[in-house]
């Protein structure tokens, strides 16, 4: 006598959380419009990595995102122009013919993550640091001009 056995899926945390992660972005920006226009952070990204925290504070915008697995040598954070952008560059395990994954999951790749920046923020004092695979990335807000008074008559 044979038992059938009935097998459920599997699904990885990624393929459960993505649904979730596309409806609380999809909520964010309906709730809050334009702040990516406000602020100049297009972070609303679709399976983008690395996730990242966008942290709007009263005198700075800061990026947090976790990266394991790097070095500091391993990530570089470019600005050119008005765009900033995560570059990481992960190597890749010499591939052996004789193991046979039964699931993979982990992220072997190069990538680059692009933030648009606008004219709220002061671009020159930038700063990064990057400690056990989490880099935080600070950009100071420019101070508001002050209205200008013209006298016209």
């Amino acid at each position: 006598m044979t038992q059938s056995v009935k097998q459920t899926p599997v699904f990885s945390r990624e393929e459960f959380l993505t649904p979730f992660d596309s409806l609380f972005d999809n909520v964010i920006q309906k709730a809050f419009p334009t702040f990516g226009q406000e602020f100049g952070i297009e972070f609303f990204g679709n399976n983008s990595y690395p996730k990242v925290d966008v942290i709007d504070h009263s005198n700075k915008i800061t990026i947090e995102a976790e990266i394991p697995g790097l070095s500091k040598d391993d990530v570089s954070v470019e600005l050119e122009e008005d765009i900033l952008s995560i570059v990481g560059n992960k190597h890749t395990k010499q591939q052996n013919p004789d193991i046979k994954y039964v699931r993979r999951e982990l992220k072997r790749s190069s990538f680059k993550r692009s933030f648009k920046l606008n004219g709220s923020l002061e671009l020159k004092n930038i700063k990064a640091d990057f400690n056990n695979g989490v880099l935080l990335i600070s950009i100071p807000k420019k101070e508001p001009e002050k209205p200008k008074k013209v006298k016209i008559l």
